[in-house]
């Protein structure tokens, strides 16, 4: 194992199929293992990219951009409507955007060389994790999902497959989410209990945000792996 002194951790933006930041390791270990972090509705790749500091050394950690523009510097992964009380999307937005991470993925693993990933994000960026990583489980080793939900779609298509033994979920929400309350959470709990994906599941005294005391248990999470 070997520290990297401060001038070799690189933020960078690369031309591949998403804008995004990298912080490279701080740490050298015998295998490379990436974070990639999807934002949620209305923000942009900085967003996440601010919790690098508090993630593990040894991991890669990229932050993309959503293809959607909202406004100056907002973005998403597929335009919502809460305004029915109930999340309406665009659904061919959404396909798309599923698409463009999956290409995103592979392209990421052959510049890094990586030997894992963990896909995940917040909110928005959360369901996508979900959608991809359940959907192709192959692609992924885990999903981390922060505030967010599994689409209807999902839970009618997908069922239990030996890939999805081996698929490890790390899920944290806010008991006062007033933006996707937790019953969302609950859901996907039962929904991947169904199909015995291994679960690591915590609700927090909090809104709908990320907390230091999510990342600890986030930290630990990828630490065990």
């Amino acid at each position: 194992m070997k520290n990297k002194s401060d001038k070799e951790l690189v933020l960078t933006s690369n031309n591949l199929i998403l804008k995004h930041l990298v912080r490279e390791p701080k740490v050298e270990t015998s295998k490379n293992r990436a974070i990639i972090l999807l934002h949620g509705v209305g923000s942009n790749e900085q967003d996440l990219f601010n919790l690098a500091g508090h993630l593990p050394a040894e991991f890669f950690v990229i932050a993309a951009r959503a293809p959607f523009a909202l406004g100056p510097e907002r973005f998403a992964w597929y335009q919502v409507d809460f305004s029915t009380g109930k999340p309406v999307f665009n659904e061919a937005q959404e396909l798309s955007s599923r698409e463009t991470i999956r290409k995103f993925i592979a392209e990421v693993k052959q510049k890094y060389s990586l030997d894992e990933v963990y896909l995940g994000g917040f909110s928005q960026g959360a369901i996508m994790s979900y959608s991809i990583g359940l959907r192709h489980p192959k692609e992924v080793n885990g999903i981390i999902a922060l505030s967010g939900r599994v689409l209807e779609d999902l839970q009618s298509t997908v069922t239990k497959n030996d890939e999805l033994y081996r698929l490890k979920v790390f899920i944290a929400h806010g008991m006062q989410d007033a933006t996707l309350p937790v019953h969302y959470a609950k859901q996907a709990k039962t929904f991947l209990q169904h199909l015995d994906v291994p679960l690591t599941y915590q609700e927090y005294n909090m809104g709908h945000q990320i907390s230091g005391e999510v990342l600890k248990d986030l930290n630990a999470w990828l630490n065990a792996k």
